[in-house]
């Protein structure tokens, strides 16, 4: 993590941030506005102590630069391990975390050490930990209360120090309710909490993160900044921004790309085209639910439906729930109304997914 002068307020940034262009990640986190300066004065008194911390906020909000800043300023020399508890392979998980012994399993050529060991005398950051499955929260709390790890494949206890911080853009109150998060984990995990809010609440970071990203990106581009209009920089502020941080580096290396050197004006600003309501305006002003303009484009598609129409509708259906639902299996599931097992399937089947998915 880099903290980059000469700015009105400090901004954080991931390490290497630009050789991870696809992740759907924070790359840029500043305190410009006063909600934000709360957030950084809370996280200074938190930081040196050695207390659980849980995250949480939306998707690309800047919840792991959150989780480094308490790393790097809690005086721990280990390193700082990050795990994205969504991407993790059920069969595999607990190898990953605790290591496993050569010969364990089919596969087990020699001893790996897993995330608590690396992360030994420094912070472990688990991120998503609201997809964590049931039967992994269990081994992850008798880990947490007995300080030591066993490597599959061993009987011989190894002892770690670890700070735990975890982060998740999901109410792990009300997936404890549903039975999907074990209380006494919750408990163990929720000493101290942190909230960052969605950009479009602390408005005053906008103009110093496109700032940011304005000079990245010409730099990158080796072109010259270009200067924003007013328009442009007005129709930023009035953006409500649902993909936060990531979002508005999307918007901002777009509009360098379409304008090059030239003033930044509204037109190179693509923003999200996605319903911000439940009701739709016609031309005629007339306010309409969306399933009535999703028939009407139905009808259109019908006239020339190509030969992998379902599969198409399917795939746009999937993409925009699980990037709605940042990306999260169990949410989207709950959203579509279907269950986690045949959410993990659809994704499998377009591509969104590793695995193999069930007949």
């Amino acid at each position: 993590m880099s903290t980059l002068e000469g700015l009105p307020s400090p901004i954080l940034t991931l390490p290497r941030g630009d050789k991870d262009s696809l992740s759907i990640r924070a790359k840029a986190l500043v305190f410009a506005d006063p909600r934000s300066r709360q957030l950084l004065d809370y996280l200074q008194r938190v930081g040196p102590s050695d207390a659980p911390v849980l995250i949480n906020g939306e998707t690309g909000t800047g919840k792991e630069l959150v989780a480094r800043y308490i790393h790097s300023s809690s005086g721990r020399a280990g390193a700082f391990v990050a795990v994205n508890c969504g991407a993790i392979s059920e069969t595999l998980a607990e190898s990953e975390f605790f290591g496993h012994e050569a010969g364990a399993f089919s596969g087990a050529v020699g001893r790996r050490v897993g995330w608590f060991e690396e992360a030994d005398g420094g912070t472990l950051f688990l991120d998503e930990i609201g997809d964590l499955p049931l039967p992994l929260q269990v081994k992850l709390l008798r880990a947490l209360q007995e300080q030591e790890i066993v490597r599959v494949g061993s009987r011989k206890p190894i002892k770690i120090n670890i700070r735990l911080v975890t982060a998740t853009n999901i109410d792990l109150e009300q997936a404890v309710e549903a039975g999907n998060f074990r209380l006494d984990l919750f408990y163990r995990i929720n000493v101290a909490q942190v909230q960052v809010l969605p950009l479009r609440e602390r408005p005053l970071d906008i103009l110093p993160l496109v700032e940011h990203f304005r000079k990245i990106y010409s730099q990158r581009l080796k072109i010259a900044e270009p200067m924003l209009s007013e328009a442009a920089t007005q129709a930023l502020l009035d953006y409500p921004w649902p993909g936060n941080i990531r979002e508005l580096e999307n918007v901002v290396h777009l509009a360098l790309l379409v304008a090059g050197d030239k003033p930044i004006r509204p037109e190179h600003l693509k923003f999200s085209a996605g319903l911000s309501g439940r009701h739709v305006a016609s031309s005629t002003g007339v306010s309409r639910v969306p399933q009535e303009v999703i028939r009407e484009q139905l009808l259109r598609l019908f006239e020339v439906p190509g030969e992998t129409l379902l599969h198409d509708i399917e795939d746009l259906l999937v993409r925009e729930a699980f990037a709605f639902c940042g990306f999260n299996q169990l949410r989207t599931a709950e959203l579509l109304g279907i269950t986690r097992n045949a959410m993990r399937t659809l994704l499998v089947n377009h591509g969104m997914l590793k695995g193999r998915a069930k007949p």
